[in-house]
């Protein structure tokens, strides 16, 4: 619980300070209006640019599917793409730079590989649609086995419908 109100208290009031230190900063050195401008044409940017790597990972997950596999590895992607529109929607140069740099596709893999292990770890046991390593078994329905018979009935019961 505590991990989660620190969490929070970073998310909600830390880095909003953090964004307005270096708005105001870079604003005293270039001007009110270039620093607003560099903020909308960095969001702008951004937004096209996780449109069109979320595109790509559309493209990717559709091909998956069709191969007949489990798409997990695109839908992390996806989740961090997600992350990175958030980012760089919300006004600030700090999280604009974050949201980027996740844009980018081999730093997006590095950190989906991280979040995919830590994940197996913490959870004990291996995604197999994440990992490669998952484990199959084979089940077959053989009827219904419900009890025929009540147990106040005397005997056991059988399975199977006694047939």
């Amino acid at each position: 619980m505590v991990g989660v109100l620190f969490v929070l208290f970073v998310l909600f009031v830390v880095v909003p300070l953090v964004e307005l230190y270096v708005i105001v900063a870079v604003a005293s050195q270039i001007g009110a209006l270039p620093t607003i401008a560099l903020l909308l044409v960095i969001s702008f940017a951004g937004a096209w640019l996780v449109r069109r790597e979320g595109v790509g990972v559309l493209r990717r997950t559709q091909s998956t599917l069709q191969a007949g596999g489990l798409p997990a590895r695109e839908m992390v992607d996806g989740a961090l793409l997600l992350a990175a529109g958030a980012m760089l929607v919300v006004p600030g140069f700090v999280t604009d730079a974050f949201g980027l740099v996740l844009v980018v596709p081999p730093v997006r893999s590095f950190v989906r590989d991280r979040l995919i292990r830590r994940w197996e770890r913490r959870s004990g046991l291996t995604a197999g649609g994440l990992g490669g390593r998952g484990r199959i078994v084979d089940v077959e329905f053989v009827g219904d086995v419900t009890p025929s018979r009540r147990p106040d009935e005397g005997g056991p019961p059988e399975l199977g419908g006694g047939r």
